[in-house]
């Protein structure tokens, strides 16, 4: 879609197309295209309204409701903070009595638009003219455009000094290709615009990539990792006045609120829809005890490991690892957590293809979760394999102890 595209969608003939892509969006599209069709809709508006209802439809599972009134983009819904994440965001700044806020390459506008929805008055900079025009249209939709203004230009042009804190973003995909970019420096804007801008304005924060090197993370900054249902989504830098620990793992989970009492760390806060949220603090510089392998296997959860507080973590659960390299955990009790996936561990032996088949159709074993930490092997070529069949589960974890290649044969605690 370019600007053309965009602005026919605007038209009153555009938003019947759309409504009209909408109700068929998710089904066949050569029939989709042929509803359309039949609809006297022209070829190139049923082109853009079926894209744009397609997007808006996978656009669910990031921004819920407020999806269906969205405009997207594919670069930028990938790219797109999470709602749940964005408006946790949003809160902790509010919290800190933030009401003005920069939002520095602000994409189609999903963390301003958190921002503003808890009163913060919002400057959005955005270099892409297309998304630029779209996130202004996400506000307009939203019912934010007092709250939320958006600029098309230079974010390393935008005077901070009018603002209480600044939001950053840097793009790392390629204009054009759509590839990512692992390179903090070939960022848009680059390391070295962040790091000043963390130096310059009091209250800072910046999402990098999950992966970034801790080396290049600030000594006074606040590095979080945050996952959702499990999966690692971003991470943060949380700059001057709003750093508060070394290191943070947050992990949140939609839905219905799980049994446990909330586990190691900090207490769990529920939110009226369901939503749970667990933190977990430290150092990220002690080390954990290294042991035996026991009765328990704690697989911690992305967040956890990636912000180097398996340590932490072994401490609250009195585990220890048993490959100093390899973040599993041991203990020798179940304790609920929301920071880790427990298993009992049923069998240890050193791996082998053929004592690994004939344990487990011993076991009557047919259906097989394979995990791994320290393992080579493809979990999808050795389920095939272990040619397996019966009918009861198990969960292989592929790991590595005392430098040896080792299966452990696990069922999942009740």
């Amino acid at each position: 879609m370019d600007l053309e595209h965009f602005a026919a969608l605007r038209t009153p003939e555009g938003s019947a197309a759309l409504d009209a892509a909408t109700r068929v969006a998710g089904g066949d599209p050569l029939a989709a295209a042929a509803a359309l069709r039949c609809a006297r809709v022209p070829g190139g508006l049923a082109a853009t309204a079926l894209t744009q209802a397609e997007l808006r439809r996978r656009a669910v599972g990031k921004f819920g409701p407020a999806a269906t009134d969205m405009f997207f983009t594919r670069p930028g819904l990938e790219q797109a903070t999470r709602q749940v994440v964005a408006d946790r965001r949003a809160q902790r700044l509010r919290t800190a009595g933030v009401t003005t806020l920069a939002d520095l390459g602000c994409g189609l506008g999903a963390d301003a638009l958190a921002a503003a929805r808890t009163g913060i008055r919002v400057y959005a900079v955005e270099a892409d003219p297309l998304t630029a025009a779209l996130a202004e249209a996400n506000a307009q939709a939203a019912g934010l455009a007092d709250l939320l203004t958006v600029d098309c230009g230079d974010a390393t042009a935008f005077d901070a000094a009018r603002v209480e804190a600044v939001f950053c973003d840097p793009a790392r995909r390629r204009a054009g290709s759509g590839r990512r970019i692992f390179d903090p420096y070939a960022c848009s804007p680059p390391w070295d615009f962040v790091t000043r801008l963390a130096e310059r304005v009091p209250r800072t924060v910046v999402k990098v990539a999950p992966g970034i090197d801790h080396a290049l993370i600030p000594a006074d900054a606040e590095a979080e990792w945050v996952s959702v249902d499990g999966d690692l989504v971003e991470a943060a830098l949380w700059c001057g006045a709003l750093a508060e620990v070394p290191r943070r793992a947050t992990v949140l989970k939609q839905g219905p609120p799980a049994n446990a009492s909330g586990g190691a760390g900090a207490p769990c806060h529920h939110r009226a829809g369901g939503e749970s949220v667990h933190q977990l603090t430290g150092s990220g510089l002690i080390e954990a005890t290294v042991g035996p392998v026991r009765r328990f296997l704690y697989d911690p959860d992305p967040a956890v490991v990636r912000a180097h507080l398996v340590a932490e973590l072994a401490v609250e659960l009195d585990a220890s690892l048993a490959d100093p390299m390899i973040g599993y955990l041991y203990a020798d009790r179940a304790t609920s957590t929301p920071y880790a996936r427990c298993l009992e561990v049923t069998d240890v032996l050193p791996f082998s293809l053929k004592r690994l088949r004939a344990l487990l159709r011993e076991r009557r074993v047919g259906r097989v979760e394979i995990l791994k930490r320290g393992s080579a092997l493809e979990p999808e070529r050795l389920r095939r394999d272990l040619r397996l069949a019966g009918d009861q589960s198990a969960s292989v974890v592929l790991t590595r102890i005392a430098d040896a290649p080792t299966a452990l044969v696990c069922r999942p605690t009740t």
